[in-house]
């Protein structure tokens, strides 16, 4: 399947929301420190119900990190700075979607290591500012499953 990758989630409803789209999606979830919450806090174990039993979360101490242990084939990281549509891609089991904290989006060193190709934004209203992170990964995910005609869905 694919894999989710949060770079410093800061608000942890949304991550919350994330752990239980994984679970329901069969993606496993991995998380770039520093977080802005304890995946212990109240509000993330809320929004995400019990599916954190259901679902594989991994955490990283930093994106060095990450890159060192990642299982990505690939790599696409997702901002509003993309100028290739997220639709474009021919998404592959394996694929990783990178998705920047809520308040900042990825940073510009992040998106220069991806490169033009693998940068990717969602299509919004002119004048639009951003989306939430959640919708976002869903939208992602869900068109990266659908190329995948939903294997392993019921």
């Amino acid at each position: 399947m694919f894999h989710i990758v949060l770079f410093e989630p800061e608000i942890p409803p949304n991550t919350g929301n994330i752990i239980r789209l994984a679970a329901n999606t069969g993606c496993r979830l991995h998380l770039i420190e520093p977080l802005g919450f304890s995946l212990e806090e109240k509000r993330l174990r809320r929004a995400g119900l019990d599916y954190r039993e259901w679902a594989s979360v991994s955490c990283y101490r930093d994106f060095a990190d990450f890159l060192e242990r990642s299982p990505c084939q690939r790599l696409y990281g997702f901002s509003t700075r993309g100028e290739r549509s997220h639709c474009t891609v021919n998404y592959r089991p394996g694929d990783g979607l990178l998705f920047g904290p809520e308040t900042r989006g990825l940073p510009a060193q992040i998106r220069e290591q991806l490169g033009k190709e693998r940068l990717l934004r969602l299509p919004m209203q002119p004048g639009s500012r951003s989306m939430n992170l959640s919708n976002c990964v869903a939208v992602a995910v869900y068109e990266a499953w659908r190329q995948q005609g939903f294997d392993g869905a019921v």
